[in-house]
């Protein structure tokens, strides 16, 4: 049994915490690489927040299991053990039991090479002062900001030892799949916040107007910044159209059914189920992804192709819907605007920055970027199941 009950997500027979508890040696030896970091503050006696709805889209079965990303709990282990009962059937969790705020413990978690970095806060706000909520949060997300990495990946691919054949210490094969970022300020990150005024304080940067609203800041724009009142915007677009809950299921819960949600409810947790042709048949739908302009098949669209003509080729041709683009924001020098530096999303002489910003639902006439990345729902893709003990292992496995 590898899937639960329904065949919506991936399950894995219960594990206890301590097997699943790295200390910062076992995490730095482990190398990991593309995976997902939830740093989380926490009391032992703090509110529980359901780490269970964060990864159960992570783990949803549309992907094939090595697809999963792994997924590193920074934390307080007094707290996370509350959690672990609805955490311990999916797979690919590890915990490392210490503190968002050290830097040692995120070089330890290779921050500079996750895919996200995720910053929660589970504390209990005090009454005394709204504005610090979210002090931990907007710490840690500065702290790591502020942090330089050695170009160790390079270092590492250079060494004739440190092939294919090298084992971290869970048994698993090192595998660098790519280059980390040098920079803090470079590593992908999300910091949710309880005060939507707070967004202000979370890059050093932007110039936004204090009073500026949370969705027209640059934070929010490019997905560094989650407030708790998104999610009233949420229910208020849900309760006036039926159809958006479809839309919001598949970007942020990786779908569901009446059997699921039932069993959720009554708070069983995930069970694991035997496959059969119906639970399989649920893997059958679509997910999020992101296709690039610079290359690929839809790489003739990106020199000043049109969006209108991208939307129906997309459609058309590979059945994938686009839901809007993922632009770099690229930064004038002063020299030539005589001001500070201001923002464009044009291609002239101007040196791209790492962050991005989503334009969801452009105009038809909308041109489009070399850079440009795009957002769509495509078709699962029921391929070859990954098998690595079967024989040579190709470079396609270890990808």
């Amino acid at each position: 049994m590898k899937y639960d009950s329904t065949g919506m997500f991936h399950w894995c027979p219960a594990r206890s915490l301590e097997d699943c508890i790295l200390d910062r040696n076992q995490a730095a030896m482990t190398v990991l690489n593309g995976h997902v970091v939830v740093c989380l503050f926490a009391d032992p006696d703090s509110p529980l927040i359901g780490l269970r709805n964060l990864v159960m889209p992570l783990r949803a079965s549309n992907f094939h299991y090595h697809e999963l990303k792994h997924v590193v709990i920074v934390g307080s282990v007094d707290y996370i053990r509350r959690e672990w009962k609805m955490l311990q059937n999916l797979p690919k969790i590890s915990v490392l039991n210490g503190s968002p705020l050290s830097r040692a413990d995120l070089r330890a978690v290779n921050v500079n090479l996750c895919d996200m970095c995720v910053i929660l806060s589970a504390k209990v706000p005090s009454n005394d002062d709204p504005t610090l909520a979210d002090k931990e949060a907007i710490l840690a997300s500065l702290n790591i900001k502020a942090m330089t990495f050695d170009d160790t990946i390079g270092v590492l691919n250079q060494n004739p030892t440190g092939g294919g054949d090298t084992l971290s210490p869970l048994g698993s094969p090192i595998v660098l799949q790519r280059r980390g970022s040098v920079y803090g300020a470079n590593v992908p990150m999300i910091t949710e916040l309880i005060n939507d005024s707070n967004v202000q304080f979370l890059d050093q940067d932007d110039d936004d107007d204090p009073d500026t609203e949370l969705y027209l800041t640059q934070p929010f724009a490019c997905g560094t910044a989650f407030a708790v009142s998104v999610l009233d915007s949420l229910m208020s677009t849900t309760y006036f159209n039926q159809n958006a809950l479809t839309l919001i299921r598949s970007l942020i819960t990786g779908g569901a059914t009446p059997e699921l949600e039932l069993i959720l409810a009554e708070g069983a947790g995930l069970r694991g189920g035997y496959s059969t042709p119906e639970t399989l048949g649920n893997r059958d739908r679509c997910q999020v992804g992101q296709i690039s302009l610079y290359d690929g098949p839809l790489g003739q669209f990106g020199e000043g192709g049109k969006y209108g003509d991208l939307f129906c080729a997309a459609l058309r041709n590979y059945g994938m819907l686009c839901i809007g683009l993922y632009r770099t924001l690229r930064m004038v020098p002063q020299s030539a605007v005589g001001l500070d530096c201001r923002f464009r999303d044009t291609s002239s002489s101007c040196d791209a920055s790492s962050k991005r910003y989503v334009i969801t639902n452009p105009p038809d006439d909308f041109t489009l970027l070399p850079t440009d990345q795009v957002f769509v729902l495509m078709q699962f893709d029921p391929g070859l199941e990954y098998k690595p003990n079967r024989g040579d292992m190709t470079k396609e496995d270890n990808s």
